[in-house]
C-alpha cells in the first residue's frame, strides 16, 4: 500500500528528473550554439585583444625621449664639453655627437641619420637648433623642449629651425602612418579571405601560386589607390607618387603573403598571428604616433623590424627627405614578402589534400 511519503517522494522524483531533463537541454543547447572550436577561439580573442590593450598602453602612455640623435656645432674649445654635458641629461633624453658646421648637421639631418642639430653662437646666448618636422611632430617638438630646457639652465635661449617641415595639411607628420596602416590592413584581410573561401590552409600547391598571383595583382591596385587616395585627392601628404605606388604594392603584398604563410602552418588561428605581429606588436611600434626615440625600449627594438614601422620610415623618407635612408626598411618588407612566399608554398606541398576550413563550413 501506497504511503503518502511514497507519493511525494515519486512527485520529487519526478521533479528531479524533469530538472535534469532541462539542464542537459540547456547545456545541449550551449553546444550546440559554440562548438569547442568556437570557444577556443574566444579564448584565443580574449587573449588578442588583452595584448592589444598592452601593447598599445604600454608603448603610448608615458612617451619618454631616449637617446634621440642631436648634432652639436660648436667651437673646438667647447664642443667636447657641451657634447658631454648634454649626454650626461638626467634620463639621457639625447644622444649628442660633434659635427663640422651647420651645414654638414643639416645634411645628417635631411639623410635621416639625426634627429636635430644644436648651433652655438660664441659671441652672443642666442644659439640656433636645427629639427625635422616630417620626422614627426612629437619628436621635434620634444628635442626642442629638451635643448631648451639644458639651454635654460647655461643661461641661454635657442631659435628652432624646422629644415625638413611637415607639410601644411600635414602638420602632425602622421599620414604616413595612416597610409602604411590602411596598406598593411588591406593586406591581411585580402588574404584571409582568399583563404578562407576554399578553406584557411591552401589545398595544394596549384592553388597557392594562384592565390600569390591574386595577391600580387590586388597588391598593385591597391598600392596605386593609397597612394592616389592620399596625395592627388586630399593632399594629405607630398612625395613621389610613383614612390609610394610601389611601396604601398610591396607592403600590401609582404603583409598577405604573411598571412598566407601563418595560415598554411596554423589554419584560421594564422589570421590571429597575423593581427598579433601586424596589429598588436606591429602598429605601436611603427613610429607612427610617436617615433622611435619616444619609444620604450621593446617597442623601439621591434618596430622597424616590422612590416608597420618599415614601411612609415620608408612613406615619411618618400614625402619629406628626398628619399634618403630606404634601403634597410625596403629590404625588411622584401624579407617579409619572400619569406611569406616561400613559407608559403612550401607548407602548401607539404599539407596537400588537407583543409580546416570547407566550402559546407564557410557556408553555414
Amino acid at each position: 500500500m501506497a504511503t503518502a511519503d511514497d507519493g511525494t517522494r515519486g512527485i520529487r522524483d519526478q521533479d528531479t528528473r524533469d530538472q535534469d531533463t532541462r539542464d542537459r537541454s540547456f547545456l545541449g543547447e550551449v553546444k550546440d550554439a559554440i562548438s569547442g572550436r568556437a570557444a577556443l577561439l574566444m579564448i584565443g580573442v580574449l587573449a588578442l585583444t588583452a595584448l592589444f590593450i598592452a601593447s598599445y598602453a604600454g608603448a603610448f602612455h608615458s612617451p619618454k625621449p631616449k637617446d634621440v640623435p642631436l648634432a652639436v656645432v660648436a667651437p673646438q674649445q667647447m664642443s667636447g664639453q657641451l657634447v658631454e654635458r648634454l649626454d650626461k641629461l638626467p634620463g639621457s633624453p639625447l644622444d649628442p655627437r660633434a659635427a663640422s658646421s651647420e651645414a654638414d648637421a643639416a645634411r645628417q639631418i635631411k639623410e635621416r641619420d639625426i634627429d636635430g642639430a644644436l648651433i652655438v653662437d660664441p659671441r652672443g646666448t642666442t644659439d640656433k637648433l636645427l629639427v625635422a618636422g616630417g620626422s614627426g611632430a612629437s619628436l621635434s617638438q620634444a628635442v626642442e623642449q629638451v635643448v631648451t630646457q639644458a639651454e635654460k639652465a647655461q643661461k641661454r635661449t635657442v631659435q628652432v629651425q624646422d629644415i625638413a617641415p611637415a607639410d601644411k595639411d600635414d602638420t602632425r607628420g602622421l599620414s604616413s602612418f595612416y597610409l602604411v596602416v590602411g596598406w598593411c590592413v588591406g593586406g591581411y584581410l585580402c588574404a584571409a579571405i582568399l583563404a578562407i573561401s576554399f578553406g584557411a590552409r591552401p589545398v595544394n600547391l596549384k592553388r597557392a601560386v594562384i592565390r600569390l598571383g591574386a595577391l600580387a595583382v590586388y597588391s598593385i591596385l591597391t598600392g596605386l589607390a593609397g597612394a592616389v587616395v592620399i596625395g592627388p585627392v586630399l593632399g594629405a601628404m607630398p612625395g613621389s607618387l610613383y614612390g609610394l605606388w610601389g611601396l604601398g604594392a610591396l607592403i600590401v603584398f609582404a603583409v598577405g603573403a604573411t598571412t598566407f604563410a601563418f595560415q598554411a602552418i596554423a589554419g584560421i588561428i594564422g589570421i590571429g598571428l597575423t593581427i598579433l605581429v601586424v596589429v598588436i606588436a606591429g602598429n605601436p611600434s611603427a613610429g607612427g604616433a610617436y617615433p622611435y626615440p619616444l619609444l620604450p625600449d621593446f617597442w623601439r627594438a621591434i618596430g622597424p623590424a616590422l612590416p608597420p614601422g618599415a614601411g612609415t620610415w620608408v612613406a615619411r623618407s618618400i614625402a619629406y627627405f628626398h628619399g634618403n635612408a630606404v634601403t634597410g626598411p625596403l629590404l625588411v618588407l622584401s624579407a617579409w614578402a619572400v619569406a611569406g612566399t616561400v613559407l608559403t608554398l612550401a607548407f602548401s606541398a607539404l599539407t596537400k589534400g588537407r583543409t580546416v576550413i570547407n566550402r559546407s563550413e564557410v557556408r553555414q
